[in-house]
């Protein structure tokens, strides 16, 4: 699915039944969202991500960077991960996704792509730390690139082509029924930073 414009007027749910995915087109004028990536790509703690893979501990070429309203610690691929404390430009995009959205996040997975050979296997976000059935929210700056769903019973698949400064908000029981992956392509040469809002369960 290959969603033209601007920002649309309404966000098009993009899933057929089991969840919500809304899309909401490009939500920040270029130049801004040109200079957010600028920024990001200088000021964020960028690590490369690591897992747990059969014992092993391996490192991803694709980097990641972890903050929160508190020193969250997150869980995933067998590696815990503790949150930094956001910094402005951080908490200026935060504020503007949740007005687009009509929800509030309490902390930000980034992940930082160089390149279409970077990418992420199919998956969902369903850690223990995460709140149960909250919106997701990614914002995607830089280098467009195919986003895809795929139900975890009837193997139905949705691809959405993700555009700079555009906005994805995954709800409902969406992580319960299917599973999503960033595709790999030899196509895409340019870097993409990825911001996926979420709310952590707080002790």
């Amino acid at each position: 699915m290959d969603l033209f414009s601007p920002e649309l007027i309404d966000p098009i749910n993009i899933l057929p039944c089991d969840g919500k995915a809304y899309y909401y087109g490009e939500v920040i004028e270029d130049s801004l969202a040109k200079a957010y990536f600028n920024t990001l790509f200088q000021q964020v703690a960028w690590q490369h991500d690591q897992a747990l893979v059969y014992g092993k501990l391996i490192e991803t070429k694709r980097k990641v960077a972890w903050y929160a309203d508190l020193p969250f610690q997150y869980t995933y691929s067998g590696v815990t991960k503790q949150a930094l404390p956001w910094f402005n430009t951080l908490l200026e995009i935060k504020a503007l996704v949740e007005s687009k959205t009509n929800e509030t996040y309490n902390a930000c997975l980034l992940n930082l792509y160089h390149n279409g050979e970077e990418a992420m296997a199919w998956h969902s976000d369903a850690e223990k730390e995460l709140k149960e059935n909250a919106a997701i929210a990614s914002l995607s700056l830089g280098a467009e690139r195919k986003f895809s769903f795929k139900h975890k019973q009837n193997k139905q698949t949705v691809d959405v082509l993700l555009k700079h400064a555009s906005l994805l908000v995954m709800q409902g029981e969406t992580q319960k029924h299917w599973l999503h992956r960033l595709a790999p392509s030899k196509k895409v040469t340019e870097p993409r930073i990825n911001l996926t809002f979420r709310t952590m369960m707080t002790p």
